[in-house]
């Protein structure tokens, strides 16, 4: 669905040498962009390409040229001329035989050969290394570029005993025979005559290249002219059909290599029309043609898409001026016609969407174009809803789409413009397969030829005709001689109608068309925009890329071109205006799309490979919010506009490249185009949110993008329209969550109402085909009383419950109301099935009574809600919650309808029947395991049921509590509390078990529990409560004392030592194992057992010596640790940055060309911390659970060379560090040490203890600095450095002193240890402070 827009035309003149002269030829050098013609004179005219191209080269009319001759005999003339590239040089063939060799740069002419006959046509191969060659006397003649014969063939079957000769030599055989190769250049074919039929009848033939075997030849057929082209692309051969003998118009035909017809398609002119000329274009997707009319001719162009031929354009030439055509062979969509007298014109086109704004397909096919809304439905090409007749073919359109307002502006092949106005969109599917005459504008004044046209306003044209030129229809040309108008011209043209506008009706006849303003231009425009933030305003593009903003007569300016405006650093044939910004007021936006596929927007490139583009709109007011793009890799990028302004293109899209990677990014910002070439031709705006592509084969593809249905149904929820957001997420399968999410559950909750009433009509259409329609005057009241309430901060339950209450408030009592109640009830969470059941208990009770018979219609049967119910939930949870409610038919009517077997649940429910109600509810209770009802059920059947009480709580420890509440007889209470404590016992809970025994009075039971637990306190005031005597106690307190001493508790054995057993020096001994110095000092003197000073002084000397040398192998430790530590850093750095750069290597090869090992080798790597995503890794087997649980175990282990050494190695570092007991022992023993005046050994001790403690901060901040980082800094990132960091600032902030200087030569924290022995004879306590901080 794409249309042929003309967007530069450059006509330029020949200046001949004399009046009568005329060009017969042209070449075309493709190495030097250079355009050769042959005139009548033999004059050859040299013209460079770029002189098209140059700035004001359209306002120049002539074409600069370097003119050289050719000599010839008189009675000699060119009847071929072709460009040698491999020569540099011009072949020219001549009606004598002549083969000449012309160089151009040296004006010098060589003759390489002559052939009998004549020469009647030279073609030359693609590749350039074959000349073939027809002859007057119907020879194929083959050569090399070195004028080699290879062979030469008959062209036509002559009979055996014909010889060529100029005897036999027909005059017939002077007209033009074609020579046309594939765009290989393997095979070639001819057209020829067929012995002894009429001369319109002829025959395709396929000539081999090299040995010149004829391959194929087609049927003879009645073929008009000498028109013969070979696709480039070898697919198909083109021809002309006469058919005339029919009655009809010439039809071009295609055959394949082999000989046989292919397809056909008419002209669609008059009998009398003859093709002149066909030829491709480079890519093989146009073809153009001559074609003579009656009046005129006419260059067309045409182009195939889904088995079927448009015609996309037409350009008129006066007859007398005998028009020739040829394609650029480098730019496929640039032609060069030219005229005999000497008019040279270079056209660029350009492929441009047929979809407009209102997401409208307006397909340009000849005279028609046909009309697809696609926002009603998506008809594939070539079908359309309906078509729209013009009296001559359609070059070009403009569309309105504003306010309701469709018009459509065309201006047609001979110069005059049709207007329609097109009804509302809702309304077109009555116009399907109709097609509509539309009638030419009156006017009383000529609008030149024109090449841009757009809409200013509803009644405003704004265009750019040129006049003076000779490809003009017959009025245009009369026009000139009265009005003499030369140039390009922009003018703007005012519409009035004379009929009015009947709704549903096409407006197609009655308007007026008058130019109200016209400005001539000094330099081209190659595009024009309206502006969509402004009235009778519109942006030009002129061929540099310099955009200017146009405002109309009725505007500021008067109707002239305004301020320059922000344009493109490059000419960009498509250009769009968008309307951005959600702040009103909006402004326009520019993007432009240049030949090399850079899509520019504001000054700013923001795609380098794009091929298509377009926009998407879910706002009312059409603010464009999206941009969408492919790329040349056949990407589909969605871009939020804002990621534009605000920079963020690159860290979000990659610029818009894919890269392949051995980790898949989880969450890409593209989707793939599943088939390469395809295009974006437009995108349904609003809630559709659709983008539609067209394949290169022309089928139609819609696609809808997750991003953009998520935007427009987030827009609509933003809007309130529930009923849409839910239609969306319904129709594409998004997750209903994204309703209630986005505003917050909460929020959500307050619109209930609001969602009940829009879905409303969706709710009876959801159950139509299970309930009946209720009846208008039932009445609305409620089935039961209040709900439970749902907890709050859960989500389901309370959304739920919003929308049942607004079900309940807001909506009509119906069978679909009281169904989504149910189903609001059984989707809670936790599911309130016991609810639900009570609302269907109640419909079947109604169902029972057979009372108000109308007010029933209200609701859906008892089966109908019950089967709802069972649909919804677990048909065993909705049995279960049946009997929870104690309704023993319920249960059976639920069992029934869950399918359940009836051997299976009616004896159960039979034997219940017969049982008391408590007893009964009790076996419900036990069978549905809620143990507390049953509990309160069973305790209220009588004491007969004592024991049945005391079995349930013992088999169920949690019910003890409520045991208690409900016996409160100490008779029957104390057996629970015993029962209660014996339970405790068993889980070894002996410090509850002896609280509860005590409160039983059973104190012996206390008194194991205490000594289980080794609760000396608690056993000895047991033994208090149980009168023990003197020795007893002391026996105790002997064992109790020993366990404690075995337990390693020598504090806690010698407290009970020293006061309840009086054994001074066991205590001693025992506080001297606990390393409690000061208290072992402190009992010495109390008890004046000097005797035991020196015991204690000895204990703690050797103490202090065991301890330096403990913080001396510490020492050791912390620098061996931290060093393999750094290595091992260091070495999963380097391999970090190695695997790094091999994966940006890798990632410019194609996902096919990659390694399948190789992409798996980073995640098996011990020194990455990525993760293998594989089908193979995510299979979890027992083996791998084991394997697991192994490493847990084995994760505080060293284990050189593994991937966890170097996080082991750091959690070891910080588990070296003293901890507070140790602090507090060595603060006490250095105290010791000072009271025996063993000084030297406290300040060695404290020095050492520092040094370690030191070492291991310094150790563990390095660690954690450099894990960090990327990079390890082997002159900062030392242990020294680290060390005098940590000593300056633990110091400053421990011992709230003011600190001297510290030299900065001392190392390992040596320093420290002189300040602290220095603070300590000043003030001794803050030494002990800092090893407790």
């Amino acid at each position: 669905m794409n249309n042929l827009k003309l967007f530069r035309e450059v006509p330029l003149g020949l200046s001949f040498h004399s009046h009568d002269e005329t060009l017969r030829f042209s070449a075309f050098d493709i190495e030097r962009n250079r355009l050769f013609f042959l005139s009548s004179h033999n004059f050859i005219y040299t013209s460079h390409l770029s002189s098209f191209h140059e700035k004001g080269a359209w306002s120049n009319s002539t074409l600069t040229a370097d003119v050289t001759s050719v000599d010839l005999e008189p009675a000699d003339l060119v009847t071929s001329f072709e460009y040698i590239m491999e020569k540099e040089a011009l072949l020219l063939g001549t009606s004598n035989g002549l083969l000449l060799l012309y160089n151009v740069d040296a004006n010098a002419t060589e003759i390489v050969g002559k052939v009998d006959g004549g020469v009647n046509c030279i073609s030359l191969s693609p590749d350039g290394e074959l000349v073939a060659t027809i002859t007057g006397f119907g020879q194929i003649l083959v050569m090399t570029h070195d004028w080699d014969l290879l062979y030469e063939t008959p062209l036509d079957d002559l009979p055996e005993d014909y010889h060529v000769n100029e005897e036999n030599f027909l005059p017939g055989r002077l007209k033009q025979h074609p020579i046309s190769w594939r765009g290989d250049g393997k095979y070639f074919a001819t057209m020829s005559d067929v012995c002894g039929s009429d001369s319109l009848h002829r025959k395709l033939k396929f000539w081999e290249r090299d040995s010149g075997a004829l391959l194929a030849s087609s049927e003879a057929k009645a073929f008009a002219g000498e028109v013969l082209e070979w696709m480039p692309s070898g697919a198909k051969v083109a021809a002309v059909y006469d058919r005339k003998a029919e009655n009809e118009c010439p039809s071009i035909v295609f055959f394949e290599r082999n000989g046989l017809e292919r397809s056909k398609f008419s002209i669609n002119e008059g009998i009398n029309a003859k093709v002149k000329f066909l030829k491709w274009n480079c890519s093989s997707d146009l073809l153009a043609g001559v074609v003579e009319c009656e009046n005129y001719d006419a260059i067309k162009i045409w182009y195939f898409s889904n088995n079927h031929w448009y015609l996309k354009h037409e350009i008129r030439y006066l007859k007398q001026d005998e028009v020739r055509i040829i394609w650029d062979p480098a730019k496929p969509l640039q032609l060069i016609c030219w005229t005999l007298g000497g008019q040279v014109t270079v056209y660029n086109f350009v492929w441009i969407t047929a979809v407009v704004d209102n997401s409208t397909a307006l397909v340009i096919d000849g005279s028609n174009i046909h009309v697809t809304p696609l926002s009603l439905s998506l008809i594939p090409p070539p079908m359309y809803l309906f078509s729209l007749k013009f009296s001559s073919n359609v070059r070009g359109m403009a569309v309105y789409c504003k306010n309701s307002k469709n018009q459509l502006a065309a201006f047609l092949s001979d110069g005059s413009v049709c207007v329609v106005e097109l009804p509302s969109i809702e309304t077109w599917e009555e116009l399907e397969g109709k097609e509509f005459s539309i009638e030419s504008s009156h006017t009383e004044m000529v609008f030149g030829s024109i090449l841009h046209l757009v809409w200013l306003d509803s009644r405003t044209l704004l265009a750019v005709s040129h006049y003076g030129f000779s490809h003009s229809n017959d009025l245009f040309q009369t026009s000139l001689n009265e009005g003499g108008l030369q140039g390009f011209y922009l003018q703007e043209i005012e519409l009035e109608c004379s009929e009015d506008l009947v709704p549903g009706l096409l407006t197609c006849s009655g308007w007026h068309a008058t130019v109200s303003k016209r400005n001539a231009l000094e330099e081209m425009i190659i595009g024009i925009a309206p502006n969509p933030a402004a009235k009778c305003s519109a942006y030009m593009q002129f061929s540099g890329g310099k955009v200017i903003k146009y405002i109309s007569k009725s505007g500021i300016s008067g109707g002239s071109p305004e301020q320059e405006y922000q344009g493109f650093s490059a000419p960009c044939p498509w250009m769009s205006v968008a309307l951005v910004g959600s702040a009103s007021p909006s402004k326009p936006v520019l993007f432009g799309l240049d030949e090399i596929g850079r899509l520019h927007a504001s000054g700013r490139i923001v795609c380098n490979n794009c091929t298509s583009f377009s926009f998407y709109s879910n706002l009312a007011d059409q603010v464009i919010t999206h941009l969408i793009l492919a790329t040349k890799q056949d990407l589909l990028f969605i871009v939020d506009i804002v990621d534009i302004f605000h920079g963020e293109l690159d860290s979000k899209y990659g610029n818009f490249v894919h890269v392949n990677s051995r980790k898949k990014e989880e969450n890409e910002n593209y989707m793939n185009i599943w088939e390469r070439g395809a295009k974006i031709v437009g995108v349904l705006h609003g809630d559709e949110a659709a983008i539609i592509l067209q394949t290169t084969r022309g089928n139609l593809e819609c696609i809808y993008p997750r991003k953009l249905v998520l935007v427009s149904t987030i827009n609509a929820l933003v809007q309130k329209r529930f009923r849409d957001a839910l239609l969306m997420v319904r129709r594409h399968r998004i997750d209903f969550n994204v309703i209630v999410d986005y505003c917050g559950w909460q929020a959500f909750s307050q619109s209930a109402p609001e969602f009940v009433r829009q879905n409303e009509n969706i709710i009876e259409k959801l159950y139509k085909n299970h309930v009946s329609v209720p009846c208008p005057e039932a009445a609305n009241a409620m089935l039961v009383g209040g709900l439970q309430n749902c907890p709050a901060g859960n989500k389901i339950s309370s959304v739920l419950m919003a929308i049942r209450k607004a079900l309940e408030d807001h909506y009509t009592e119906s069978p679909a109301r009281e169904l989504c109640i149910l189903t609001t009830l059984a989707r809670s969470d936790p599911p309130l099935l016991e609810d639900a059941l009570k609302r269907i208990k109640v419909i079947r009770e109604k169902e029972l009574s057979h009372a108000d018979d109308q007010g029933r219609m209200s609701y859906p049967s008892a089966e109908e809600a019950l089967k709802h119910l069972l649909w919804l939930a677990d048909p065993d949870a909705v049995y279960e919650a049946a009997l929870g409610l104690y309704d023993l038919n319920l249960a059976a009517i639920v069992a029934l309808n869950a399918q359940k077997d009836p051997k299976e649940f009616l004896p159960f429910l039979q034997e219940l029947e017969r049982i008391p109600t408590l007893i009964m509810q009790y076996n419900i209770d036990l069978r549905l395991k809620r143990f507390e009802k049953a509990l309160r059920h069973i305790a209220s059947a009588g004491d007969s049921y004592y024991d049945d009480c005391m079995t349930l709580v013992k088999k169920n420890p949690q019910l003890f509590p409520l045991a208690l509440q409900l016996f409160t007889d100490p008779a029957k209470r104390m057996p629970f509390l015993e029962a209660w404590g014996d339970q405790l016992s068993d889980e070894k809970c002996f410090e509850d078990a002896a609280t509860i025994y005590l409160s039983c009075f059973n104190l012996d039971k206390a008194l194991k529990s205490y000594r289980a637990i080794n609760n000396w306190s608690g056993v000895l005031t047991v033994a208090g409560f149980l009168n023990m005597g003197k020795d007893e106690i002391l026996n105790l307190a002997s064992e109790l004392c020993e366990e404690l001493q075995a337990l390693g508790k020598p504090g806690e054995a010698a407290k009970i030592a020293l006061e309840y057993c009086g054994d001074v020096n066991t205590g001693v001994n025992l506080l001297i194992s606990a390393r409690d110095w000061e208290e072992a000092l402190r009992v010495v003197f109390m008890h004046r057992r000097e005797d035991l000073i020196k015991a204690v002084k000895d204990a703690s000397v050797e103490c202090a010596n065991t301890l330096i040398n403990e913080y001396e192998e510490g020492l050791e430790k912390v620098g061996k640790y931290l060093a393999r530590y750094l290595a091992v850093r260091q070495r999963r750095l380097l391999l970090k940055a190695k695997l790094q750069s091999e994966e940006l290597a890798a990632s410019d090869l194609d996902d096919d060309a990659a390694s399948e090992a190789s992409s798996n080798f980073s995640g098996m790597s011990a020194y990455t911390t990525g993760t293998r995503k594989s089908s193979a890794a995510s299979t979890c087997t027992a083996s791998t659970k084991a394997r697991d649980s192994r490493r847990q175990r084995k994760r505080g282990k060293i284990r050189p060379g593994s991937p966890g050494e170097e996080m082991a190695l750091v959690e070891h570092l910080k588990s070296m560090s003293l901890t507070v007991e140790a602090r507090h022992e060595l603060k006490s023993l250095l105290i010791s040490l000072m009271m025996f005046g063993e000084g030297e050994t406290a300040r060695k001790l404290q020095q050492m203890g520092e040094n370690f403690q030191l070492s291991q901060m310094a150790a563990v901040r390095l660690a954690e600095d450099t894990i960090s980082n990327d990079t390890i800094n082997e002159h900062a990132h030392t242990l020294e450095q680290y060390t005098r960091k940590v000593a300056i600032k633990w110091f400053s902030n421990t011992n709230k002193l003011s600190l001297p200087a510290l030299p900065a030569t001392q190392e390992n924290g040596s320093y420290a240890s002189e300040y602290a022995i220095q603070v300590y004879n000043t003030n001794m306590v803050t030494v002990y402070a800092s090893f407790e901080s």
